[in-house]
């Protein structure tokens, strides 16, 4: 039989389901559906959460959960995952959303809080370019809505937008591409591939292009590892450290191949990384899979928990909650580099400031390393954004399912959202209502 021909399957309750992959969409999906299937979490990690990655860090004899992945959220634009919390009963700490940049070539600082922030580094004030830069972000910003405005339009590439518009290096250079990749962590230059219609349209949804009426930005009390401590007590059989080797899909079940032995169940959802789903599935790929799943790109990306200051801005009237810094080097082509001050996203007993720092272009003293932790991200590039489109044929097929972040922006609520999406499929209830927002394929 080609392995196409058995492609649809019917779900019903009480059957075994396997999830792969222990992240907010894996983790999400395994508890939508664990009233209506026996599921099974599968998860390589020590530990369930996967960007929502939360560390005790000791200081000056205190201690804390500090979050290192999964940071913020707001009830706008993220009104599934607040349904979750609500239902959960987890409790939200307010948080912020303030940007800097700090460059090393040419010297420049700023930062977007305030008039003092904007121009604390006092030469700013002489600088033609940077006055440019101000009153380019004002155009940009009231340019996205028209260009969000209309879903049938195809402007191209974010760069080629800027060179057609005649927006200026130091907009690029200062403003946009620090900004963008800091919040996608991805190098700048990737950032220019970006198609610009799915770029504005995100930053609207998030209040990231406006001056007035922006979301009030949460953090998970206590550390994010709250929420998944909750979902996992209602789940009957999570398997940490348990790396699946295979996925093995025949005409009466799935075939999970794991280091201690190999389990038969009625399907998967592969909740992981497309790249890594594309592996689990190896010579049994079908065309149509490797096509779309092998569409998105991932960037590796290295973070260090530390309390080294040398990696925020130099002026500490720069500091924010989002710091962007890039050495010696060309404009577009510097990985991401970018410190997120933890004591301004979550509410921390400590004077000493906390630091995640992404990709820093120079690591952090090693005396104050706390922890090195290595995550990757999607890349959204047209061919990504056009493969989202094409997703929905693949699912179901060969009794596989596939979720995760990377079927939306990148983000908890896209990998919510598509853990949603499957388990209504398999005849799950999800327990609050919310209107279906649109995914980036439909740009």
């Amino acid at each position: 039989m080609d392995m196409n021909e058995h492609s649809r399957f019917t779900p019903r309750p009480g059957q075994r389901v396997a999830v792969v992959g222990g992240g907010i969409a894996g983790l999400a999906s395994a508890w939508l559906m664990r009233e209506t299937h026996q599921v099974t979490l599968f998860e390589a990690a020590p530990y369930v959460g996967g960007h929502t990655n939360t560390v005790d860090v000791e200081l000056d004899g205190q201690v804390a959960a500090v979050d290192t992945g999964f940071l913020v959220f707001n009830r706008r634009t993220y009104p599934n995952l607040c349904a979750l919390f609500d239902r959960l009963g987890i409790a939200a700490a307010a948080s912020e959303m303030s940007f800097s940049v700090s460059l090393s070539e040419p010297d420049l600082e700023w930062s977007g809080t305030s008039l003092t922030s904007l121009f604390g580094q006092p030469r700013n004030l002489l600088r033609p370019a940077f006055w440019r830069m101000v009153t380019q972000i004002l155009r940009f910003n009231r340019e996205a809505s028209a260009l969000a405005a209309d879903p049938a339009a195809d402007h191209g590439a974010l760069g080629d937008y800027l060179d057609a518009h005649g927006y200026s290096a130091a907009f690029r250079d200062w403003y946009l591409l620090p900004m963008a990749a800091a919040v996608w962590s991805c190098p700048t230059g990737t950032m220019l591939a970006y198609p610009v219609q799915t770029f504005v349209r995100f930053c609207l949804n998030h209040g990231l292009l406006q001056l007035q009426d922006r979301p009030q930005w949460l953090t998970v009390a206590g550390g994010g590892r709250r929420y998944v401590a909750r979902m996992v007590a209602d789940l009957a059989d999570v398997r940490v450290a348990s790396p699946v080797r295979r996925v093995i899909r025949g005409a009466d079940g799935v075939r999970i191949k794991t280091g201690t032995g190999e389990e038969r169940f009625d399907a998967v959802v592969l909740a992981c990384h497309s790249d890594q789903a594309l592996d689990l599935l190896g010579s049994q790929a079908t065309g149509e899979e490797m096509a779309i799943l092998g569409a998105v790109r991932y960037q590796p990306n290295v973070a260090y928990l530390h309390t080294d200051e040398a990696l925020l801005p130099r002026r500490r009237r720069v500091w924010s909650a989002w710091n962007y810094a890039a050495g010696p080097g060309q404009a577009g082509q510097r990985p991401v580099s970018v410190s997120y001050l933890i004591n301004r996203l979550q509410p921390l007993p400590f004077r000493r400031p906390v630091v995640v720092s992404l990709n820093p272009f120079r690591p952090p003293r090693e005396e104050r390393v706390i922890r090195r932790i290595d995550y990757a991200h999607p890349v959204f590039d047209q061919m990504a954004v056009e493969a989202q489109g094409w997703l929905s044929a693949l699912q179901g097929r060969q009794r596989t399912w596939f979720a995760g972040a990377w079927q939306g922006y990148g983000f908890h609520e896209d990998g919510l959202r598509s853990a949603i999406e499957v388990a209504e499929r398999l005849g799950a209830t999800v327990p609050w209502r919310t209107p279906a927002r649109p995914v980036a394929a439909a740009v």
